[in-house]
């Protein structure tokens, strides 16, 4: 270890003053370079989510129009569908394939660079969305949509990977949570520029589907000024003056030498393991439990019922009065709901713990599943009873950013360590947009055929992932990656030889 940091570390070894990693507010240039990574990364994802909705209908007048133009008849219902379904689709399509290419982007370019590279996607979408109206190219509205995908994809692969390792122990959660604050940010924010006062007129739209090229230039401008991950440039790249350099920027002299002494420890314990691949996971069995975890939240995250809360959204807000032409306002009400929990979380999760939050918000799913079926079967019995349902609406949501929504990503990068955590994030990804991709498409056959009992079905999920993350995922608050991995290796001794957990753990050697 060098002088410098021994120096430094020495006198708290000599005093026994106990190392408790509390909480604390973090560096000016760290929340910055967090700032930096979500603006062009998840917020993306949040805002591409919102922003088609706005234009749907001048979407499906301008196809219709340039169809006549071009074949002297008007188009038919069926195609017209297909058509808008591809526009909407492919933005899972491209979500998929970013994410497969999203840890390899990583490992080759840096995760900094990976982010800084990513923003060409989002450019050239924002050209080839801005252009289809001006040229009467409907397919460009395909591509566009396809390349806001794979750029999507590859910010929710790269972006929480760059946070988790950018971050220290004591604030890795609060920092963790960027991800869901600025997904729900972007949101609001498509929520918010696609109403008829701003970009969602009709002679506007194809503007309005332009601007995701503002996020990727603004961080084009201000994710350079911040470093690379310390963790990627001493473990991966074994460079460690600019890890040295990256620390300080990031935590301060005072605080980088607790954090170079965990970074060097991994190192250390990790010596001569190469970075592995998605498959080689699956036959790893140091790291099933891990996997499973981690499948099993990604998975659902999107099948836990919070898609089907916005589809009855709007019948449940027409049902308790609200005009038709005020309902995007309310609307607007949900997604700032979202962003305020999102904040909560990040508020909370170093106080009360992943798990506390993340099966506490599961649970609370669970009964607002059932509350929901309630007021939707009694919905004409009372006048009063399509205003709890919109309530439990609300309470849905809360629950869902408290928990699932702001603590998932958190746990795919610390439930894995250097050697394996890019390889994690390709698996949760691709399975995360493939829910997505699967919920959208068999979600209406689900309303059709069970209707407001559609809900028991997410009862049933959430209150199975609830019950596994009580009985099976060990606390990860405050704990560095190796103690985490021992965490797991010690459930794994216990549930293979049945003894009380004094199984063989991963040593963690000392500098």
């Amino acid at each position: 270890m060098p002088k410098e940091f021994v120096d430094e570390y020495q006198p708290l070894l000599i005093k026994g003053i106990k190392d408790t990693r509390q909480p604390t507010l973090p560096n000016k240039s760290l929340f910055l370079a967090v700032c930096a990574a979500c603006i062009g990364g998840t917020f993306q994802y949040g805002y591409n989510v919102s922003v088609i909705n706005a234009p749907t209908m001048y979407v499906h007048d301008f196809i219709n129009q340039t169809w006549s133009e071009r074949f002297q008849s008007d188009i038919s219902d069926h195609v017209l569908t297909l058509l808008w379904s591809t526009i909407v689709s492919m933005f899972t399509v491209g979500g998929l394939i970013g994410v497969t290419i999203g840890g390899t982007m990583s490992m080759m370019l840096g995760r900094k660079g990976a982010l800084l590279a990513n923003n060409i996607f989002a450019i050239l979408a924002a050209l080839f969305m801005g252009l289809s109206y001006p040229t009467g190219y409907f397919e460009l509205l395909i591509v566009g949509r396809l390349l806001c995908g794979i750029n999507a994809g590859i910010g929710l692969c790269v972006q929480p990977l760059y946070l988790g390792e950018i971050a220290p122990t004591s604030l890795r959660g609060a920092m963790g949570t960027g991800t869901s604050i600025f997904i729900t940010g972007g949101i609001l924010t498509g929520q918010v520029i696609g109403l008829k006062e701003l970009l969602g007129r009709e002679e506007l739209w194809h503007l309005l589907l332009a601007t995701t090229c503002v996020p990727a230039i603004m961080q084009l401008l201000i994710l350079p000024w911040f470093p690379e991950s310390p963790r990627y440039l001493l473990i991966d790249k074994g460079d460690d003056a600019r890890c040295k350099k990256a620390l300080k920027q990031l935590h301060g002299g005072a605080g980088c030498s607790r954090e170079w002494e965990e970074i060097e420890t991994e190192r250390n314990n990790f010596v001569g393991f190469r970075a592995k691949k998605p498959w080689e996971l699956f036959t790893d069995r140091t790291i099933r439990w891990q996997l499973l975890t981690i499948l099993l939240l990604n998975a659902a995250q999107q099948l836990n019922g919070i898609n089907a809360i916005y589809f009855y959204a709007d019948y449940l807000f027409k049902q308790a009065g609200i005009p038709a032409e005020k309902i995007p306002y309310v609307t607007i009400g949900t997604g700032a709901c979202e962003c305020v929990t999102a904040l909560t979380c990040g508020l909370l999760i170093d106080r009360l713990g992943r798990k506390m939050l993340i099966a506490g918000g599961y649970t609370l799913m669970s009964v607002c599943c059932v509350l929901i079926t309630l007021t939707l079967t009694f919905q004409e019995a009372n006048p009063i009873i399509p205003y709890l349902s919109m309530t439990c609406v609300f309470a849905f949501i809360l629950s869902f950013g408290l928990g699932p929504g702001g603590v998932t990503n958190i746990l795919t990068a610390e439930l894995f360590t250097q050697s394996t955590r890019p390889a994690a994030y390709i698996i949760s990804g691709s399975l995360n947009w493939f829910s997505f991709f699967f919920i959208s498409l068999a979600f209406p056959f689900i309303v059709i055929g069970l209707q407001q009992y559609c809900f028991l079905v997410f009862l049933v999920i959430c209150a199975l992932v609830a019950t596994y993350i009580c009985l099976a995922v060990p606390e990860t608050k405050n704990k560095t990656f190796l103690e985490i991995e021992n965490a797991f290796q010690s459930n794994n001794n216990k549930k293979a030889n049945g003894i009380d957990g004094t199984g063989a753990m991963l040593l963690s050697t000392s500098i």
